[in-house]
């Protein structure tokens, strides 16, 4: 923060490895280097850091399970503030931008910079809108073949109904 307050603004450009920060469980399969374009700007002893992050992953498609890839772009924004977080009084009930509060002049952004990039994953990604997925009674990839199983859905709640109509 020392050398932010000295020069008023800095400019972060590069790439992160963000590995062993961001799951490979889940959808999420595999993901290449950050690319990483911040400023930070100090305005009277905070911090400011906002910018874009860029990043290509692959994601399991949630109905077929094939790979997605997508390139994801989403934008940082994060208020740092070096000292002790103040202890919330009941008078405050005014809306305040959230902050940081940090004990050292130095930030390690990483964990947010991943953070940033696990909100802005799919949370529902498809490989396309009218994909098909997977049958659920034998798991053929309907993308694939129609594997003509019965898929009769019936509300359990009428089954009983639909077994005395079976009597008649």
């Amino acid at each position: 923060m020392k050398d932010l307050a000295a020069k008023g603004a800095i400019v972060l450009e590069g790439t992160e490895d963000l590995t062993g920060i961001l799951p490979t469980t889940g959808s999420l399969q595999k993901f290449g280097p950050l690319e990483v374009r911040l400023e930070a700007v100090d305005r009277q002893g905070t911090a400011e850091v906002s910018g874009d992050l860029r990043i290509d992953v692959e994601q399991s498609c949630s109905r077929c399970l094939a790979p997605v890839h997508q390139h994801i772009t989403t934008h940082f924004h994060e208020t740092f503030v070096k000292g002790e977080e103040p202890e919330e009084s009941e008078d405050d009930d005014e809306e305040v931008d959230p902050v940081i509060y940090i004990s050292e002049d130095r930030v390690d952004l990483k964990p947010l910079l991943a953070e940033s990039v696990m909100l802005a994953l799919p949370f529902v990604p498809l490989c396309s809108e009218n994909c098909q997925g997977l049958c659920p009674v034998c798991g053929t990839d309907r993308n694939v073949e129609a594997c003509g199983c019965k898929q009769d859905k019936v509300d359990p709640r009428l089954a009983g109904l639909a077994d005395f109509f079976k009597q008649e």
